[in-house]
């Protein structure tokens, strides 16, 4: 088989091997130390000792083995960048997430980012940057006062930072963060900071202010209705329906909050009394005290465009990326349809097969090119600064109903109207966000695209000029492989695969995991990453493969990607992006507008001596079989680091053919991985540890087939004598632990659950089932075998802020059962594992975790290490040992993840199962976990002690 290098020739952006720890300084310069109060909880805030580097100063401070080093800097002045997440709205997880995704990829020796924090009631912290790597604000707001050191005001932050960082970043996502709050702050103390002014931060955020500034400025704008407070009077609004022949009673508009993000508060309403009431619910729920009533856009693509100034101090000069194109989409009868159906919060930030993206759109080209430039004349007339996302729809010809006003200049096309309806002034930047995806099509690295914001920022600054000249190295970009005869080893660089993707229902959260690993992984100058989709079989292709002949599941595809065709939410959509990739006549499109964006950038780049060019090649995916795929790892001597959650990623089945070729991979080896991905067979194996304290559920096993054939209620009876119990647990057997796991109350809840395995219903809405539950997103296709336990009872834990609770920060635990969830990360070789520290799960939308609180960053909380308010240090100490028996007996090796009760007395483990390939994303708990070692291991690290780990077991 023909092979080529990997392609790519830039250098690589030097990340330390432990990043640099958040310096924190007080106004007067002294030494500012973050500790905890509590002794085991130590090391979660790594920064106690650092002292404050002089403003002056051209030095840098990193934390090395639990030491201090200074560095000196020959090649100049160290730009120190003020991170500050947070804010008050409801999207200050996504902050949370944009926060860490700018951390991951801005932080270098030539720039140093310290991390600051604002609660929902306005207080000001400064917090260490292992903070940032939080799943939620939630896992630390009850320990603010413990954990980091407080502003008495916010305006004692504004004058911290005027003395202790060259620049602010904002990255609170809604109010406060782009309504101008921050802003006004910052501009009051004179401190530079990237973005938009706060005067046209509150004009353009205000969705009902700038359509009426739009409109003056001869836009087509979406007809809408304002409602302030709660005393509208009915008739106002009925005859806004008449005007817009709107049915009174069935009429479908869109009702949103006036000061508000782009997707939380947003709901569908029919005819004036719903919309009504959905107005009121969204100022009852705090979200805004003004409300917008829009026309639903029937028949519509909305579509998303990030613009990016490239000008001078004085002159803007905005460019338009290439736009995205959201498609909302809903499979066949299988899939639960909403007539309400719209780009919510869920889709946005939850990978779900319920909405594609399309970069760029597939609209006909005048109206992409009318698209760019009318965001970029939004741009430029409402003042905005640095870049900005502008979202709007596009309505064809023949669903447009609009009748654009004599005075609308802009908005008309041939082939349809173009209607621009969301200003974002701080766009998300989690790492597969729409900066990064468009950005990535037209040249950019995320590391690249993000300092050429900020030193564009910095030239606004005389006194920053100097600095906006820094040039610092850019990352070496992964490569794809290609087929050619020649593939280059350079010296003293190790080639690694990164493979996730699959057939499972968890393919989608291998793809987040993936993507992570990988972005880790480009920090290492010695390192080459290659990401590579294991593709699904078939559209009807069995969660596991089990029965598979060898032929067939080495005759598997692998796709390795170019660095743009990996930032996407679904394996599906990588997919697709590789089909266009190749489609021929796609491809040209794509290719010619790439250019033109291009150029356009140059154009007012070139003047500029930060930039020194794009970074990101425009590549084509390379095919192979997964025999290829093997034996190419093997010649050119890589390693494997598995992603693939679930089939024959966790099942044994690729560890067993990289162990036929000598290929080294991440993980436990092949009989560990089987035994672990089988429920039954792992409480078998750990079964005579119970005298250990260590225990297992009961678990019966059941045919999907069986459980339709027969009475639902026979069976249920049947299910709880043989448990000996009154509410079961249901999972399936040989899958991963995100998806089909339900608890059943009643004979009722398992004839609604069978009857969504008989249907392939993709999710069971929530509080479908007797007791209170979130979404529950189904393997597809469904199991052919099924576990069923007991339901596990555990106190309710409730983590209380000062905003919602006049007693200040804190948990609450009646502590009435004893026993409280977990899951804990081990990690090392095999027969010496050692147990990181476990966090403990808290549910907030029902018994079982959902989806979102296991992946989806910016919800869900884990309080790690477990409060000493739950958990004793002995039963901490004892619970940490019996999970390094478990995972010791069934020989895991690497690192896997463990999720179990534990009494919180004893430390006794009740096992609830063994994940050899667990989640990767930026918001696991093994990542938390990580970070509290000593000394703590940020996710560049931790991933690369895992790739060493496996090298060193093949040696």
């Amino acid at each position: 088989m023909a092979t080529s290098s990997l392609a790519g020739n830039c250098t690589l952006l030097r990340h330390s091997e432990t990043q640099s720890c958040s310096l924190l300084s007080s106004p007067g310069g002294s030494s500012v130390k973050l500790f905890w109060s509590k002794k085991h909880e130590a090391s979660t805030c790594h920064a106690a000792r650092v002292a404050a580097v002089p403003r002056a100063s051209a030095r840098e401070v990193a934390v090395v083995g639990g030491g201090v080093v200074e560095k000196g800097r020959e090649k100049g002045r160290v730009l120190k960048v003020g991170l500050i997440c947070g804010g008050p709205s409801a999207e200050r997880g996504i902050s949370l997430n944009s926060a860490r995704s700018v951390l991951d990829h801005l932080q270098g020796d030539d720039l140093h980012v310290s991390c600051y924090y604002i609660d929902c009631n306005l207080n000001a912290f400064a917090i260490s940057s292992a903070q940032v790597y939080s799943n939620t604000p939630a896992d630390f707001d009850f320990k603010l006062e413990s954990l980091a050191q407080s502003f008495q005001t916010l305006s004692d932050l504004a004058k911290h930072l005027a003395t202790a960082v060259d620049i602010v970043f904002p990255v609170i996502h809604g109010q406060f963060g782009e309504d101008g709050g921050i802003q006004e702050l910052l501009e009051k103390y004179n401190v530079p900071f990237v973005g938009t002014g706060s005067k046209e931060c509150c004009q353009a955020f205000d969705k009902h202010k700038a359509s009426l500034e739009l409109r003056k400025h001869g836009f087509i704008t979406v007809p809408s209705f304002l409602v302030q407070g709660y005393e509208t009077k009915k008739s106002e609004l009925s005859e806004w329906f008449e005007k817009h022949q709107l049915d009174p009673d069935l009429g479908k508009v869109v009702v949103k909050p006036t000061r508000g993000g782009s997707s939380i508060g947003v709901r569908v309403a029919y005819g004036v009394n719903d919309s009504l009431v959905k107005a009121n619910e969204i100022m009852s729920e705090g979200i805004d005290n003004k409300v917008l009533i829009e026309i639903y856009l029937e028949g519509g693509s909305e579509f998303t465009a990030i613009v990016l100034d490239v000008g001078s101090a004085s002159d803007s000069f905005p460019v338009v990326l290439l736009p995205t194109e959201v498609e909302l989409q809903f499979r066949g009868a299988n899939d639960v349809k909403e007539n309400d159906a719209i780009f919510n919060y869920r889709r946005k930030y939850l990978p779900t097969q319920q909405v594609a993206y399309h970069t760029p759109p597939r609209f006909p080209l005048d109206v992409i090119e009318n698209i760019r430039k009318g965001a970029s004349l939004i741009f430029q007339q409402l003042c905005l600064q640095d870049f900005a996302r502008i979202d709007g729809w596009f309505l064809p010809n023949s669903s447009s109903k609009l009748s654009p006003s004599p005075e609308s200049e802009f908005g008309r096309t041939e082939s349809g109207t173009i209607i621009f309806t969301d200003i974002n002034l701080i766009s998300g930047m989690e790492q597969t966000s729409f900066l990064f995806q468009q950005a990535s099509k037209v040249g950019f690295s995320h590391t690249n695209i993000l300092r050429s914001i900020i030193h564009h920022a910095c030239l606004r600054f005389p006194n920053l000029a100097s600095v906006s000249g820094i040039s610092g190295q850019l990352p070496s970009r992964s490569k794809s492989l290609q087929q050619s005869k020649s593939f280059s080893r350079h010296e003293g660089t190790r080639k690694v695969f990164v493979i996730f993707g699959g057939n499972t229902s968890e393919r989608q959260v291998s793809l987040m995991s993936g993507t992570n690993v990988w972005l880790n992984l480009l920090a290492f100058h010695d390192l080459e990453v290659t990401p590579c989709l294991l593709s699904p079989t078939s559209e009807c292709a069995s969660s596991v493969d089990i029965g598979k002949k060898a032929d067939d599941v080495m005759n598997r595809t692998v796709l390795s990607l170019p660095y743009s065709l990996v930032l996407r939410h679904t394996t599906e959509e990588v997919l697709d992006a590789c089909m266009e990739a190749i489609e021929p006549e796609r491809a040209a499109i794509t290719s010619d507008l790439r250019k033109k964006v291009m150029n356009d950038l140059m154009e007012g780049l070139k003047d500029h001596n930060w930039f020194t060019g794009f970074d990101i090649a425009d590549d084509l995916p390379a095919k192979f079989s997964l025999r290829q795929w093997i034996k190419l790892a093997k010649e050119v001597q890589a390693t494997i680091f598995i992603a693939v959650h679930g089939g024959i990623g966790e099942d044994g089945t690729l560890q067993s053919l990289l162990d036929a070729e000598g290929v080294p991979y991440t993980g436990p080896g092949a009989m560990a991985s089987k035994i672990c991905m089988d429920k039954v067979a792992t409480s078998v194996a750990i079964k005579h540890l119970a005298n250990s304290g260590v225990l297992t559920i009961n678990k019966n096993v059941r045919q999907k087939d069986d459980l339709s054939n027969k009475p639902i209620s026979d069976t249920w009876h049947d299910l709880t004598r043989k448990l000996q119990c009154q509410t079961l647990c249901v999972k399936p057997a040989k899958d991963g632990c995100s998806t089909g796991v339900a608890r059943l109350c009643c004979s009722e809840d398992l004839a609604i659950y069978v009857r969504a395995l008989e249907d392939c219903l993709l999710r069971i809405p929530p509080n479908s089932l007797s007791k209170a539950h979130g979404m529950i997103e189904m393997p597809n296709p469904p199991p052919e075998y099924l576990i069923f336990e007991p339901f596990i009872e555990t106190d309710e834990i409730i983590v209380t802020s000062k905003f919602e609770d006049a007693t200040g920060h804190g948990l609450t635990w009646k502590g009435h059962s004893r026993w409280v969830e977990i899951t804990v990360g081990v990690i090392g070789k095999r027969g010496s594992m050692h147990s990181l520290s476990p966090s403990v799960t808290v549910k907030e939308s029902g018994d079982i975790l959902s989806l979102e609180e296991k992946f989806q960053g910016g919800t869900g909380i884990n309080l790690t290490p477990p409060p000493l308010s739950i958990m004793s240090e002995n039963a901490l100490k004892r619970c940490k040992q019996h999970i390094e028996l478990i995972a010791n007996t069934l020989q895991l090796e690497g690192f896997s993840r463990i999720d179990a009760f534990v009494n919180v007395d004893s430390g006794e483990v009740l096992i609830i199962e063994v994940n050899t390939v667990p989640g990767m994303t930026p918001s696991t708990v093994l990542i938390h976990q990580a970070l509290v070692e000593q000394p703590p291991l940020y996710p560049h690290q931790f991933f690369r002690k895992l790739l060493d780990l496996a090298s060193e077991r093949s040696m």
